[in-house]
């Protein structure tokens, strides 16, 4: 393996690091509820509150990071979870954990959102596409082996040692990506090569393609981070162990990895794109109505609603990779890769912001979870409809070269 692709696996892997500050809320959270007394709504919001920053400011910072630097921007982002995470652990305010948690979304978002941009800058053209399907899979990776390790870490000690514990592991994963990740003046001319910040955003605004790919970000991250994220509620009010509902939501979190890995894979061999995209949200619809939906004493068993649920995320895995992908086709240029890429962000906080606390308040007004697929069923179609706009971009527009 070359160095530029080693490093491009540790850009990999500090996202995945991030992301398990984002899994590692859903397994506790019938602990924090019992402690704190914590209402059904208020665990909707501390779900969605980690992507406060990226829904604000994600364009933003992807502007930053271009002047700034797609290496710079990453460690300090992995500096600010990491401590947002080592503080949170000690407090047990609602409010104050609200807060750490939209601090701690400001460092995910920092951390994360230059990645597609350096990767790259680290890669070969002919590898791109693949590596954006594992790039995708991030998400996914982190936050299975969050469910899988928080409730054993909580077993044998308490909520507040995960905090911790991570906050300390995604320090030293960035310190592997100062060690060895190329600096940015050694990888890219930044202050000659980038466009004025006003001409960059009013690029990647003004353009049609990333709009598409924002938006059909959003309908996915929201329905995805909802269900994942009251999985272990809903398999704790069946009366499964905390550890058993952590290691099912973790299986369910790890098979969107290989819709992720696979979606690139079928993209390298010139699978048409928007066809991936439907092929994902039909199989996410389908999944989520046949695994919630009840009427009178019609149900499915207990094992098929697991087989639905792990069909909707793998299947819905195409979706991210495929996204990744085509908002490093579509940018307008070569220096707003990480601004579309922060656009992407931005919505993708946005739809998982909204989606916890939209399926949460379905739930509490239905007096269960038997509705929440309308929810999510409203996503999908929309999304059906954006992939057939995608379509239309991409007949008419010719692609930036990688």
């Amino acid at each position: 393996m070359t160095a530029p692709r080693a490093s491009a696996w540790l850009v990999i892997w500090v996202g995945v690091s991030a992301a398990m500050h984002v899994g590692k809320l859903p397994p506790t959270l019938p602990v924090l509820r019992e402690q704190l007394d914590m209402s059904l709504l208020q665990a909707g919001f501390l779900l969605s509150m980690v992507q406060t920053a990226g829904m604000l400011l994600g364009v933003l910072v992807g502007l930053g990071a271009d002047r700034l630097g797609l290496r710079r921007c990453m460690l300090l982002g992995v500096c600010l979870l990491s401590l947002s995470s080592l503080v949170g652990g000690a407090v047990t305010d609602v409010a104050a954990m609200l807060v750490l948690r939209a601090l701690e979304g400001l460092g995910f978002l920092m951390a994360t959102m230059p990645a597609p941009a350096l990767i790259r800058r680290l890669v070969q053209p002919s590898q791109l596409q693949r590596m954006m399907g594992y790039w995708g899979a991030y998400m996914p990776l982190g936050t299975a082996l969050a469910l899988l390790l928080a409730p054993w870490v909580i077993g044998i000690s308490s909520w507040p040692v995960v905090w911790w514990g991570l906050g300390v592991w995604l320090l030293l994963s960035g310190l592997m990506v100062w060690w060895w990740v190329p600096a940015d003046d050694a990888t890219a001319a930044i202050g000659a090569a980038v466009s004025p910040w006003r001409q960059r955003l009013a690029s990647v605004l003004t353009h049609r393609g990333p709009w598409l790919v924002v938006l059909s970000f959003a309908v996915y991250s929201g329905q995805w981070l909802a269900i994942i994220g009251f999985l272990p509620s809903i398999y704790a009010q069946m009366g499964l162990s905390m550890a058993v509902g952590g290691t099912l939501t973790a299986a369910v979190a790890a098979a969107n990895m290989g819709g992720n890995i696979y979606s690139g894979r079928l993209l390298s061999r010139g699978i048409n794109p928007p066809a991936l995209l439907r092929l994902g949200f039909g199989a996410m619809g389908v999944g989520a109505f046949l695994a919630f939906a009840q009427w009178q004493t019609w149900q499915l068993p207990a094992t098929l609603q697991f087989v639905c649920v792990v069909c909707f995320s793998a299947m819905g895995g195409v979706i991210p990779g495929t996204l990744f992908s085509l908002a490093v086709r579509l940018a307008p240029g070569e220096d707003t890769v990480a601004t579309t890429v922060g656009w992407v962000q931005q919505w993708s906080s946005i739809g998982q912001f909204a989606g916890p606390p939209l399926v949460a308040w379905m739930a509490a007004t239905t007096g269960g979870w038997q509705w929440t697929w309308v929810v999510t069923g409203s996503f999908c179609m929309v999304g059906w409809w954006l992939a057939g706009q995608v379509r239309t971009v991409l007949n008419s527009t010719p692609p930036v070269s990688a």
